[in-house]
């Protein structure tokens, strides 16, 4: 039988899996660094981006970062005093859950603490669907400006017409009135919140939400490094530094 003419999808993209030798290689290359640093830091994100994590490493260039399989860095320092592979480095294990990484160094605490402190506030995002939202919004009512009554409205522009649609898809009760988007007030008049509330304090935002935010310009996702806890060679000792920084992180899945 003649095989088939008909056309077929042919995909140009090509995604390579991590195989046992990648994960194996970064096994070996945390080995290699314990004896060639002083510190080894562990350090957890809160909401990840990957630029902004470039722009880490980049000023941290005299140093190695590692994010991986919190198992297998785990396995790579050791999982007690038996397989530890340096003295009492297996100390940082517990603290390898969630988004965190590794940075090995030979910048004192004193040195490394403040420029990772400095990130918190400088880059920030428009927030993903699952962040917690840090603060509340809230639209008011009548004429609908760029910001969302962010700034007074003597220093803002209204909102362009050509996103009515958007927002009224988005479940925000809006309309036309001589040229401007007006947020309308229910039947039974104005809420206490004295608008359309996007979101609370606390909320679990999802992508209606982060669309309402990012349609205002409004950035909640603030990019930061919290450093959990370190080793040093010359103690061989670890320090706790920010622990609580763990709290409500879950655990990773995956194989090692």
């Amino acid at each position: 039988m003649p095989k088939s003419k008909r056309s077929k999808v042919v995909h140009m993209t090509q995604v390579n899996k991590k195989t046992r030798e990648n994960k194996e290689r970064l096994f070996e290359n945390i080995r290699e660094c314990i004896p060639q640093y002083q510190y080894c830091f562990v350090f957890g994100v809160d909401n990840m981006r990957n630029t902004y994590l470039k722009d880490v490493r980049q000023e941290l260039s005299d140093s190695r970062l590692f994010f991986g399989k919190t198992k297998l860095m785990a396995r790579a320092l050791g999982h007690g005093p038996e397989d530890s592979y340096a003295d009492n480095i297996f100390q940082l294990t517990p603290y390898l859950r969630g988004t965190v990484g590794l940075l090995f160094t030979n910048r004192t605490p004193e040195q490394l603490l403040p420029y990772l402190e400095t990130l918190a506030g400088e880059k920030v995002d428009f927030a993903r669907a699952g962040a917690t939202a840090p603060r509340s919004f809230v639209v008011p009512y009548g004429t609908v400006y760029s910001t969302g009554g962010e700034v007074p409205a003597e220093h803002d522009v209204p909102l362009g017409h050509t996103l009515e649609p958007e927002l009224r898809r988005l479940g925000v009760p809006v309309r036309m009135v001589k040229g401007r988007v007006e947020l309308e007030q229910g039947p039974e008049g104005g809420n206490e919140d004295g608008g359309y509330v996007v979101c609370r304090e606390g909320d679990v935002l999802d992508s209606r939400q982060t669309r309402l935010l990012k349609l205002f310009g409004i950035c909640m996702s603030e990019f930061s490094i919290k450093v959990l806890a370190y080793w040093s060679a010359a103690t061989t000792k670890v320090t706790p530094v920010d622990p609580e920084a763990m709290d409500g992180v879950e655990e990773q899945s995956g194989d090692e």
